[in-house]
C-alpha cells in the first residue's frame, strides 16, 4: 500500500513545477522561487512516505533480522 505522504508529495511536486514554469514564463522570479520551494517540499514529503512504506514492508515480513 502506498503511503498518503507519497501521493501528497507527488501532487506538491507537480504543483510546484507548474508554478515554477509559470514564473519563468512571466519573468516573475518570486513565483519561480516559490514553485521551486514547493517542488522541494514535495520531494521531501514523497521521501518520508517512501521511508514509511519501507518500514511497513519490513515489519510485515517479520523485521530486518528475520532469519527464515
Amino acid at each position: 500500500m502506498v503511503d498518503k505522504d507519497r501521493i501528497k508529495g507527488s501532487a506538491k511536486k507537480v504543483a510546484g513545477a507548474a508554478k515554477k514554469t509559470a514564473g519563468k514564463v512571466l519573468g516573475d522570479r518570486k513565483m519561480e522561487g516559490e514553485g521551486r520551494a514547493k517542488e522541494l517540499e514535495g520531494d521531501v514529503q514523497n521521501t518520508v512516505g517512501g521511508i514509511k512504506d519501507k518500514v511497513r514492508e519490513t515489519i510485515g515480513r517479520g523485521g530486518a533480522g528475520d532469519e527464515r
